[in-house]
């Protein structure tokens, strides 16, 4: 597990230190670095208004994941973000090309995302964040039993759907 840093006194610090470290959780989340982008600047607005209440916590990176996360969630409700990209199926790439590695991890991709949201969720902040169950918990507001039965789930469907999809 990566070390944090502890807190920064201003909201500007924590921002400039643990700002890109967000957008990235967020972009993990939601496949789309400018949702990520706006998902995160709505978080961070949020926190500013109650940033000295944030500082006092235990730790203010999971209070402000869970902002990111919630924010995520709330921006599927809204009736108006219902479109999606059409996914456009290529042809696969032939074995020793140089671009087979990055489209076998962009097929990887398309299948977390397809994931349900907790799933995926736990996904990314297990192992892109580097954070342990206990941690995922208090972010996800569940127990750490919970985390790890929703793991081993979405690593069951993913291996699953993977080894489905490399069959011809």
């Amino acid at each position: 597990m990566t070390e944090v840093p502890p807190a920064p006194a201003t909201f500007e610090e924590y921002v400039a230190a643990r700002g890109p470290a967000l957008v990235r959780f967020a972009a993990l989340l939601t496949g789309d670095d400018h949702r990520a982008e706006d998902l995160v600047q709505d978080a961070l607005t949020k926190a500013y208004l109650r940033w000295s209440r944030i500082r006092r916590s235990d730790d203010p990176d999971v209070y402000l994941r869970r902002l990111v996360l919630n924010a995520s969630r709330s921006w599927w409700r809204r009736r108006a973000n219902r479109e999606l990209p059409a996914a456009i199926d290529a042809d696969p790439p032939a074995p020793g090309r140089l671009d087979a590695e990055a489209a076998e991890r962009d097929a990887l991709w398309r299948l977390i995302r397809a994931l349900p949201d907790q799933q995926r969720a736990v996904v990314v902040l297990r192992y892109y964040e580097d954070l342990d169950d206990a941690t995922i918990a208090r972010i996800l507001d569940c127990s750490a039993t919970t985390v790890r039965t929703h793991a081993m789930r979405a690593l069951h469907r993913l291996r699953g759907d993977y080894t489905e999809g490399a069959t011809p």
